[in-house]
């Protein structure tokens, strides 16, 4: 198998470390496939003699995967307490979460969008907003603005400006029916998730580490909404949708949601953990193979390829571009983690080509007017570069 060695920030490279972490790759499986990962060896830097003194004291990657994994397994079991079922949805928002990206939740009122955003950030620990966002709403109710005081010195009152922070202010921020208010106050999000900062009057806040949006969507109200700009769009690493749960889980659903009995969540990790987590992802490898398929998938996808499938001609204006690719690379890498897998593979590039494609499409008139939807051009994706 073909790894990508990527040196973190300290310039370690990845590399094999020890008997306990030998490479046993079964002769006769595809380097692409999952089952190759689940034999393939744990990567971990290594450290040598010109090491600093505060590199040799971070915690070892095999250990902090390890630790990871084991992390989100008590997340993903603390939101089980209040959301039943929406398993897919829960991981895909903590591959968001790992990634450091920001997710937009798609679908009709009543599956529990709020709240899961909301339950993850309880079990989490971290400091939360939100904001309802309204057609009323303006940017400095998201960003903040500067306020005048009256300020006393030297027996003088005289008044001087101070930034009064907004909701934005906060580690993981709810941005609730995102597309009621209009592209005006949309675009107060552009620099913040982008850059993690935010200005106003002339002058640069820096937002906190992490800093995380998870908005919602309502795919079927057209009265008092706003369609989300593709430049909003392509700054989410996900679009996830949260389909209808089944039968028995509606029925847990209506039993449990109307006892009266309240669920309290208790925090699992804190902020240096997930911090730590955070700094882990990039530093994770991933394979040739892996990195060529998200390539693959991301110039395919473009009209003007000649290597598009019909159906991208035929039904996409404007195709998804490298921040499709990264996007795809960097969720696989959250994914291998997810699962305790230290090595991102083509099949996690596989799994997340859908939710980290799909926002990115603009798609044709004619593409509405046939019934082709984005999920129809990623699966015609798939079939043009043999994966499925």
């Amino acid at each position: 198998m073909d790894i990508l060695h990527q040196p973190d920030e300290a310039g370690l490279p990845f590399a094999l470390f020890s008997d306990r972490h030998k490479c046993f790759c079964s002769p006769g499986i595809s380097p692409g496939a999952r089952s190759a990962r689940l034999a393939a060896t744990r990567y971990i830097r290594l450290g040598y003699p010109t090491v600093t003194a505060a590199a040799d004291k971070r915690p070892d990657d095999v250990e902090l995967l390890e630790t990871c994994t084991a992390t989100c397994k008590q997340l993903k079991e603390q939101v089980a307490r209040v959301v039943i079922g929406q398993e897919q949805v829960v991981d895909a928002m903590l591959i968001t979460l790992l990634a450091r990206g920001h997710a937009l939740l798609v679908g009709v009122p009543g599956l529990a969008k709020t709240l899961l955003v909301s339950s993850v950030a309880q079990a989490l620990g971290l400091s939360f907003g939100r904001v309802q966002f309204t057609p009323d709403l303006l940017p400095a109710d998201i960003t903040g603005t500067d306020v005048l005081n009256e300020v006393e010195s030297q027996g003088r009152v005289h008044r001087e400006a101070r930034f009064m922070a907004g909701p934005i202010f906060k580690h993981l921020v709810l941005a609730d029916e995102i597309n009621r208010t209009p592209p005006k106050t949309q675009a107060a999000l552009l620099q913040a998730m982008q850059e993690r900062h935010v200005t106003v009057g002339g002058t640069t806040h820096a937002l906190p580490d992490p800093f995380q949006v998870y908005a919602t969507r309502n795919p079927i109200e057209q009265e008092g909404t706003y369609p989300l700009p593709e430049a909003q769009l392509d700054r989410f690493l996900l679009e996830i949708h949260v389909e209808y749960p089944s039968h028995a889980e509606e029925i847990e659903i209506a039993r449990r949601t109307t006892s009266g009995v309240r669920t309290e969540l208790k925090p699992v990790v804190g902020l240096d953990e997930v911090r730590a987590m955070g700094d882990l992802i990039p530093r994770l490898p991933v394979t040739q193979e892996a990195v060529a398929l998200a390539v693959g998938f991301a110039r395919a996808s473009r009209p003007t390829n000649s290597e598009a499938p019909d159906e991208v001609k035929k039904y996409v204006r404007f195709g998804a571009g490298p921040r499709g690719s990264q996007a795809l690379v960097l969720a696989a890498k959250a994914r291998a983690a997810l699962f305790g897998e230290s090595v991102a593979d083509v099949g996690d590039i596989v799994a997340l080509a859908l939710p980290a494609l799909r926002h990115r499409l603009v798609l044709s008139y004619r593409a509405d007017a046939d019934g082709v939807t984005d999920a129809d051009v990623v699966q015609a994706l798939k079939r043009k570069l043999r994966v499925s």
